[in-house]
């Protein structure tokens, strides 16, 4: 029995002296020398006490230790558990009592917090080089032998963002994390030629399992930054290749006027995922580059479902097709609907997770017995296959006994001159269920909810119309750039 996630991603690589990471300070470091801090820091970890199977609680700096320990983890055995390093001591205090793990990595700033949590060893990790964990992998041996573990057995927990309800841990097995690597390393064209500007999150699908993932199956090289910046990202888009961002990456890239054609030459393929990218985000950044951003759909249940085409129209607004290997059908009940028709986005292959941790019930209700995933999205798939999102279930507002997607409206709304954009979510009413209202970000400070009212007006019906909209500075968002309706139910309940 081999490991296959680890012999492919990083043991083939032990010998390769080409760059793998550059880092802000400008140091940087081979794949054969990645893999042999990955090695030592792998022998801390069992120094530590853990053992195959066990979880790793990671809540740690964006630094090359972290994704070396992700690598440590699977090459151990262990199961990587990565936190949203904004968690709050509370919060990460469900994460470890529900995970129950044998070990927990953080912050060196924070390791007196997460020792109030419990008895479970602690082990720090600093940008500087001081923490616990780093100072005792220092030293220890570059060489490790590999756990072997069978592909259905687990290499990561994921917990979802918790917006309804207890956060749930999505089983992610070696299965499912090298499927989905492979899969878009060849539909995206990665090779070792290329260089990836990361500036993303580890702790999250998007930035540990799409970007590392592929670009380390490639033996592509990465600009590893340790968080976003509009001027860094600018000073590297000519010595790169590959971009791969949320919506909020271009936005703020288009807010530069140094974004020209000219910058971006170089640049092979700009991705965007984790949040819907507005069509009119889509459309400016093709008319300064020249090129149009490749949208892709994915969840931390499934990795990533459809992606528009590499070659062939990318069209604003979708998130394109199927991913080869994977199955995505659009229901109601269960049920397929016409090509056409709105229904639930439901979806089955290697990409799919092994269900949720300690909770069976919730696996059961999600995650049929015939393999398909009951995403909780509303979509639409066209006569060629193509996907577009119409928005969550549980953001599907009910008034007068209408269904109304607020995606349509939020599309109408923010085409008004202007709207910046705009986020439609649903409160209690007592005669109609609930009513429609819409938050709104303005790019003229003259426009007047009123002003807005009338030029939505002739384009939807009377029952879709928003009762009261509310102008706001911006609309709140999770790290990944997602818009959080519930906090605007919330705060205008």
């Amino acid at each position: 029995m081999t490991n296959i996630l680890f012999d492919a991603l990083f043991a083939r690589h032990a010998q390769n002296e080409a760059t793998f990471l550059t880092l802000d300070d400008g140091a940087s470091l081979s794949y054969a020398g990645f893999v042999k801090r990955v090695a030592q820091l792998a022998h801390a970890i069992v120094s530590a006490g853990v053992s195959p199977g066990d979880r790793i609680v990671v809540q740690a700096p964006k630094m090359l230790d972290t994704i070396a320990l992700y690598a440590a983890a699977v090459q151990a055995g262990a199961v990587y558990l990565p936190l949203n390093t904004a968690y709050t001591q509370s919060e990460v205090t469900y994460f470890i009592q529900d995970a129950s793990p044998a070990l927990i990595v953080c912050d060196a700033r924070n390791e007196d917090d997460i020792r109030q949590i419990g008895d479970t060893p602690v082990r720090t990790l600093a940008p500087d080089g001081s923490g616990t964990l780093s100072q005792a992998a220092d030293g220890l041996p570059d060489a490790f032998d590999t756990v072997p573990r069978r592909a259905e057995d687990l290499a990561a927990l994921l917990y979802t963002s918790g917006t309804t309800g207890r956060s749930k841990g999505a089983m992610l097995s070696h299965r499912n994390l090298l499927s989905n690597a492979r899969t878009l390393t060849e539909l995206w064209q990665i090779t070792d030629q290329d260089r990836l500007i990361h500036a993303l999150p580890i702790f999250h699908t998007h930035g540990l399992f799409v970007a590392m993932n592929t670009a380390l199956l490639a033996g592509a090289q990465v600009r590893f930054m340790a968080a976003f910046d509009t001027g860094a990202i600018i000073d590297e888009l000519p010595k790169s290749t590959l971009l791969m961002g949320v919506p909020t990456f271009y936005t703020r890239l288009l807010d530069d006027p140094r974004l020209t054609k000219d910058l971006t030459a170089h640049m092979r393929l700009f991705v965007s995922g984790s949040a819907p990218l507005l069509a009119e985000t889509h459309a400016a950044f093709e008319a300064r580059t020249g090129q149009r951003i490749l949208e892709r759909y994915g969840m931390t249940e499934t990795n990533m479902i459809t992606s528009n085409p590499y070659d062939g129209a990318r069209v604003a607004g979708t998130v394109g097709f199927a991913l080869p290997g994977t199955e995505v059908a659009i229901t109601e009940n269960g049920k397929p609907v016409a090509d056409g028709e709105i229904g639930m986005i439901e979806t089955r292959g290697d990409n799919v997770f092994q269900g949720y941790w300690n909770m069976p019930e919730k696996t059961a209700e999600e995650l049929r017995e015939n393999g398909f995933f009951i995403t909780g999205d509303l979509g639409v798939k066209d006569a060629e296959g193509r996907v577009s999102i119409v928005g969550r279930q549980k953001d599907l507002i009910i008034a007068g006994g209408y269904n109304i997607y607020p995606k349509e409206l939020e599309d109408v709304i923010n085409e008004v001159d202007g709207v910046l954009e705009s986020a439609v979510f649903g409160m209690p009413h007592p005669d109609f269920g609930e009513s429609v209202l819409a938050a709104v970000v303005l790019e003229d400070p003259e426009l007047t909810p009123e002003g807005i009212a009338r030029a939505v007006e002739p384009q939807l019906a009377r029952f879709k119309r928003p009762r009261r909209y509310i102008v706001l500075e911006a609309l709140p968002r999770n790290t990944m750039g997602k818009v959080q309706k519930n906090v605007l139910r919330a705060e205008h309940a």
